[in-house]
């Protein structure tokens, strides 16, 4: 089965048909610029482009970077204030007209990982932790997604932790991988002082480089690993979400944006996992 899957980032917006069984892209992505300022409309009609670059005639799934609560966008960090209290979802689906999930790109991200990546078969808490205009984040306790938990805004020393340690600073500042690698590996500290993970999963774009900063964290207990799926994952964890809430329409009549099938899902991983 392949749906669309399409991830709206800071600075650019991917799209592509996803292969849902093997967790691929089914096509070439399409990237295109993301509109400055990033306000609804015009990011609704980069939106409307994709979908009609592809062809795309079924349900759509879009991630948002924030807070997303019934197709709602509760907060827009790295985005325009306009998308504060906005139903995302009703405007992608009147821009597109298709039916549309949205969800937390991070989430989005972390399902694609737990169920296709570098979480599939992972136990106790695991958190995924996306590295780039922000810095995202999705928990998991046991394979169940706990929404919107936004752990890039913590705070150290006064500063938002995204502030200090995101992809996008240490381009910005032009900081060495080794200066850069401290202050990730001080907030990845901070984190790991709270929610005690089992495992941890680093994303996004810089993920690709992962031997360049990864051997230099320091000082955090668990296992930090590199994402499998790169920056490809909110793409296909976008898609995953709109395969759950096209069946949440069918059968109930509802739409959802976290994607309610997971545990499911999650519990086939294991018995792949188990007998594999």
């Amino acid at each position: 089965m392949e749906l669309l899957g399409i991830d709206i980032g800071g600075s650019g917006i991917k799209g592509a048909p996803v292969d849902l069984d093997r967790g691929v892209l089914a096509a070439e992505r399409l990237r295109v610029d993301t509109p400055q300022p990033a306000e609804p409309e015009p990011v609704a009609r980069v939106l409307a482009g994709i979908v009609d670059h592809f062809g795309w005639t079924g349900p759509v799934g879009v991630t948002f970077p924030g807070v997303v609560i019934d197709g709602v966008t509760l907060s827009a960090a790295n985005v325009s204030k306009k998308w504060l209290g906005l139903n995302a979802r009703d405007l992608f689906a009147t821009a597109t007209g298709r039916d549309v999930t949205v969800v937390n790109d991070a989430d989005a991200a972390g399902i694609a990982e737990m169920r296709h990546g570098a979480g599939r078969g992972a136990d106790g808490t695991v958190v995924v932790l996306t590295l780039g205009t922000g810095i995202g984040s999705a928990l998991f306790t046991e394979g169940v997604l706990v929404p919107n938990t936004e752990f890039g805004h913590l705070e150290i020393n006064g500063r938002e932790a995204e502030a200090r340690a995101s992809a996008r600073v240490r381009d910005e500042e032009g900081l060495s991988w080794e200066k850069w690698a401290h202050r990730l590996s001080r907030y990845l500290r901070h984190l790991e002082a709270l929610i005690s993970p089992s495992l941890i999963v680093l994303g996004g774009g810089v993920s690709k480089k992962s031997d360049k900063f990864v051997p230099l964290l320091k000082g955090v207990r668990a296992p930090i690993v590199p994402a499998a799926l790169v920056n490809n994952a909110g793409i296909v964890g976008a898609a995953m979400a709109a395969a759950d809430g096209a069946a949440a329409v069918r059968h109930r009549g509802l739409q959802i944006d976290q994607p309610a099938a997971f545990h499911t899902a999650r519990q086939a991983a294991r018995d792949d996992h188990a007998a594999s």
